[in-house]
């Protein structure tokens, strides 16, 4: 369990904005990039990593995209596309979901 600055896992200032508005509670990413029970800090308030795990695109639903702050799984795979020039969404890839929560003592 390790203090990791906030940017290494959320790579932009609008993504750490809308963790800190509670708006997105997980984030997948191509590498792994915390362990579950690190913790980090954004404006000021303290959130954990509870879950890191290996998963198939393929195997993300609505209820993921919505975690990551889209409406659904559709917009979010658009978004990933626009995000990542060159991709295209293969559900055989996976990527490395990283799930986090308010710290209680926040």
């Amino acid at each position: 369990m390790a203090e990791i600055d906030a940017s290494e896992l959320l790579p932009s200032p609008k993504l750490r904005e809308k963790v800190a508005e509670g708006e997105v509670t997980q984030l997948h990413r191509g590498d792994p990039h915390a362990e579950e029970g690190d913790s980090f800090t954004v404006d000021g308030v303290e959130f954990e990593v509870v879950e890191v795990r290996e998963r198939k695109l393929g195997d993300l639903t609505d209820e993921d995209a919505r975690a990551e702050g889209s409406p659904d799984l559709e917009a979010y795979r658009e978004r990933i596309e626009r995000a990542h020039e060159g991709l295209t969404w293969d559900d055989e890839d996976t990527a490395y979901l990283h799930d986090f929560r308010r710290s209680s003592e926040s």
